[in-house]
């Protein structure tokens, strides 16, 4: 199937276009439509169905049979959903150019495709270009200077490390250089949290960064299966912890890093402590040592101890005082916004 992937002849470069889809009927259609009314119109769309039983396969067939760009493809066996996307990126044709990933929850705007592979078509040494996203009413992806569209991926990656600056979104959000997907099989490591934010930060070690400064994608918050409980772990804070700790030393000098370490820690605990305070449940306790886990730590107690005692003290001295800086502490985490980013 992969020898007559690209049928089309042209100058433009051929972008895959990837929706891995498990029990999605309810969204499915706006998704694949979003896709089918590109402006840029050579791509290959590759339809992966994970067992479905709610209809999703007979939906994507249908739209099978009236374009021909669409392949469907149904695996035997129930995939997790990293090995359903894995799986799904390996099938890309073996002479697109651009990656697009468009999860089936979600949608992409008419020009996002187009954008994109001019934001590539800036340079050869570009293996990731973003955008601003749409997550329900909340755009997000800002605080990158304007007019830039190029960036070293270096320096964009010490801004993220630096500053919170989180312009990858979700996988919807971005577009991947197919020859990065090509090379790196499976393409996200399984076992992680955030998966998709250290493909990112892997990626930007060796590419440049490109951003297209519009909203290009629709990234829904009305699916129950997407808005599970540890949407209020406060995902964002474990996630900027895991990335420090993963790649401080990959993009900084070493007193640099250390001292960021130190100060993301202290942050990461602090919110901990609240929790605790808070009698968050097992749940939450055990969604937080799993991220750790994936950088090789295990929960400081005495450290949480500390921060603990100094979050009753703040409580018991001024509560009004203490409740003020709790809440603008916990929506200035990166990509917060005043709620958790959720991928």
């Amino acid at each position: 199937m992969a020898n007559d992937c690209d049928r089309q002849a042209s100058s433009q470069p051929l972008v895959s276009v990837v929706t891995p889809f498990h029990n999605t009927a309810r969204y499915l259609p706006e998704c694949i439509e979003s896709v089918l009314a590109q402006s840029y119109s050579r791509f290959e769309y590759i339809l992966a169905d994970n067992c479905s039983t709610d209809g999703s396969s007979e939906i994507a067939e249908r739209y099978a049979h009236r374009d021909p760009r669409i392949r469907l493809i149904r695996w035997p066996q129930l995939l997790s959903q990293v090995q359903n996307y894995n799986k799904a990126l390996a099938q890309i044709c073996p002479t697109s150019k651009y990656c697009k990933l468009v999860q089936a929850d979600d949608f992409i705007f008419p020009e996002c495709l187009e954008l994109m592979v001019k934001a590539f078509e800036q340079s050869e040494s570009i293996g990731l270009v973003s955008a601003y996203d749409l997550k329900g009413n909340m755009v997000r992806g800002s605080g990158l200077p304007y007019p830039t569209t190029v960036l070293s991926g270096k320096e964009l990656a010490r801004m993220n490390l630096r500053t919170g600056l989180f312009v990858f979104g979700s996988p919807t959000t971005v577009m991947y250089r197919s020859s990065i997907v090509r090379d790196h099989q499976p393409f996200y490591a399984e076992g992680l949290l955030h998966e998709d934010s250290e493909k990112c930060m892997e990626i930007l070690e060796d590419w440049d960064f490109g951003f297209v400064h519009q909203v290009l994608s629709f990234l829904r918050t009305d699916n129950e299966s997407i808005t599970a409980a540890w949407r209020t772990f406060h995902p964002d804070a474990l996630d900027r912890y895991i990335l420090v700790q993963r790649f401080a030393d990959t993009f900084m000098e070493r007193s640099e890093a250390g001292a960021l370490r130190k100060r993301v820690k202290r942050e990461y605990y602090w919110l901990l402590a609240h929790g605790a305070v808070q009698f968050r449940g097992a749940d939450f306790w055990r969604y937080h040592k799993e991220g750790m886990k994936t950088v090789g730590e295990t929960l400081d107690r005495v450290y949480l101890a500390r921060q603990i005692v100094w979050e009753l003290l703040a409580l018991a001295t001024n509560p009004g005082t203490a409740v003020r800086q709790a809440y603008h502490r916990l929506r200035g985490f990166p990509g917060n916004n005043g709620a958790p980013r959720v991928r």
